[in-house]
């Protein structure tokens, strides 16, 4: 189950720059387009007609075209018009809410009257010269809340990212969990270690020397329904740790927002924003490239996760502390879930 009344990333603009994209969101088959002047729009990948998948058209003044039989719809569900008839009868399907902003397309796959575009977070990172962003996607075949569980303990970074960003001192230190309305914060402190490849890199790439102990952090916010945005760095071991000068550190905020496509399928939305030399784009394909691998490593992790847990469903698993913050932030999921089904309840009445 999954939160529905709420806003998720369904794709990036440039997924349908040259046809229309297909995409199956929270267990809704969507397809995304620019519909009138250039505007982004979400309908069922549903023909009216007969049922073809309106995303393998293309479109024409604003229109999306179905590619089996050229009827036309309009952004709001309804058919425009169709070759030799008249299509004053035909019926509506469903278009759904959708908003472009911070670079990404956010849908609302609930009930529509309740979308708010306002209730889009905030990205302190997006749109801000002072910041550089590169990221990608990747479908995964895995329930999106253990993803959530992934990212809100990094402890498996010293295990599965072994060679990149893992280190003894992760287990050795513990980690800290907090909870403030719907928001889940865990965090680590690392003092005086050595740094990972990946941040060895990160401290050359900010002219600094990579071969000295460094205080290291990772602070790991949960927000429903499914973002997780971790604040992650290294600075020289006795300049402040967290609060240092930025002359002294390297650091930056690993972006996740994890789209459910169905049950056991996510589209997992990740990058990486930093705040030091923003304008070398060089230096944002190589963090790119280097995160990406990163991550490529989670998903047999996670997708072999997923297929013991549906062979072996009535098994019960050992909770742990560092398993604080994904317990807290599924107790929200399932309460948010709750009302969600108690609104359609009040509805249906």
């Amino acid at each position: 189950m999954f939160p529905k009344n709420c806003w998720y990333v369904a794709c990036t603009p440039d997924e349908f720059t040259n046809k229309p994209l297909g995409r199956q969101i929270c267990g809704e088959r969507i397809v995304f387009y620019r519909g009138t002047e250039g505007k982004v729009s979400a309908v069922e990948d549903f023909c009216p007609h007969r049922g073809a998948p309106l995303s393998l058209g293309y479109v024409e003044d604003g229109l999306l075209v179905c590619g089996y039989h050229g009827l036309k719809m309009g952004c709001d569900g309804s058919t425009a018009e169709m070759p030799g008839q008249r299509v004053n009868g035909f019926p509506c399907i469903r278009s759904y809410p959708v908003v472009e902003r911070h670079g990404f397309v956010w849908v609302w796959t609930g009930e529509s009257t309740l979308a708010d575009p306002s209730k889009i977070p905030e990205l302190e990172w997006a749109n801000n010269p002072e910041w550089a962003y590169g990221g990608g996607l990747y479908h995964i075949n895995c329930d999106y809340r253990l993803m959530i569980d992934n990212l809100m303990d990094l402890t498996h970074e010293t295990y599965v990212h072994a060679s990149s960003i893992g280190q003894k001192e992760i287990d050795e230190v513990p980690v800290h969990t907090t909870s403030e309305d719907d928001m889940v914060v865990t965090s680590r402190f690392m003092e005086n270690v050595l740094a990972p490849p990946f941040w060895q890199a990160a401290l050359r790439a900010n002219h600094l020397a990579d071969d000295v102990p460094v205080d290291r952090w990772q602070l790991c916010r949960f927000t429903p329904p499914s973002q997780v945005m971790i604040e992650v760095g290294v600075a020289h071991a006795g300049n402040g740790g967290y609060e240092a000068d930025p002359k002294f550190k390297a650091g930056s905020i690993v972006v996740d927002f994890i789209t459910p496509e169905t049950e056991t399928s996510i589209w997992y939305f990740w990058g990486m924003a930093r705040n030091f030399r923003p304008e070398d784009e060089a230096l944002t394909d190589q963090i790119r490239e280097g995160q990406g691998q990163i991550f490529s490593e989670d998903l047999e992790m996670l997708e072999r996760q997923q297929r013991n847990l549906l062979a072996y469903p009535d098994r019960n698993l050992l909770k742990l502390n560092i398993d604080t913050g994904g317990v807290k932030s599924r107790r929200i999921l399932d309460r948010i879930i709750k009302e969600e089904c108690q609104l359609i309840d009040s509805i249906n009445i």
